[in-house]
């Protein structure tokens, strides 16, 4: 095949996998760091079984890297940490249960769901803000790992950006993707010549949570 038929042909696969169930259960984290719980750490590994890599790309927060680390040693992959795949930041409500949160600013989790374009928790991250650093991410990815199978450990909220810009959604809509535990997104990058063609090839599996 000579180069301007490979390059009519080359694909990028990249697998997205959220991160499992961390200690403390259900509760708004962005930035807080815990680590996954025994059940989480099952759930990953359940994911992953039978499957093969070139490389792993992983948020640089425990509960999505330290599975990735284990799984990099344990089949000779390389591993890298890409800060731009961090969760979205929460402000004044990392570590509360949306109970919590309901306490003390009433409605403030529903409209953050229905509207998250317009509507920031205190000292939270902007929706558009988070957009762009993921999307910013996502192309970085795809320049260094061009025509080869990536796993992406992360975040739903990542999870959720990278599927909306593939089907060209806006902002608003990206929490309408509901995404369990250790679910997953399989995506296709096709690339001919100057142009990068995405498909969305599977979203969903998981665990749901508690």
């Amino acid at each position: 095949m000579n180069d301007t038929a490979r390059e009519r042909r080359e694909t990028t696969r990249v697998t997205l996998l959220r991160h499992g169930e961390p200690v403390g259960g259900t509760r708004y984290r962005g930035s807080r760091d815990d680590p996954l719980s025994e059940a989480g750490w099952a759930q990953l590994r359940a994911a992953v079984q039978e499957r093969a890599w070139e490389v792993i790309v992983s948020s640089p927060l425990q509960r999505c890297h330290a599975f990735a680390a284990e799984l990099a040693e344990r089949n000779g992959w390389p591993i890298e940490h890409e800060a731009r795949f961090r969760e979205i930041g929460f402000g004044d409500w990392e570590g509360l249960t949306v109970a919590e949160v309901q306490a003390r600013w009433g409605d403030a989790p529903a409209r953050f769901w229905r509207e998250p374009h317009a509507f920031t928790p205190p000292g939270g991250e902007p929706a558009e803000a988070f957009a762009e650093r993921v999307r910013a991410g996502w192309q970085a990815l795809l320049q260094r790992h061009r025509g080869r199978r990536v796993l992406v450990v992360a975040h739903g909220g990542v999870l959720r950006m990278v599927a909306r810009s593939v089907l060209e959604m806006p902002v608003a809509n990206a929490w309408r993707f509901r995404l369990h535990y250790a679910a997953r997104v399989e995506i296709a990058v096709q690339h001919h010549g100057g142009y990068d063609l995405p498909v969305l090839e599977f979203l969903g599996g998981g665990t749901p949570q508690a």
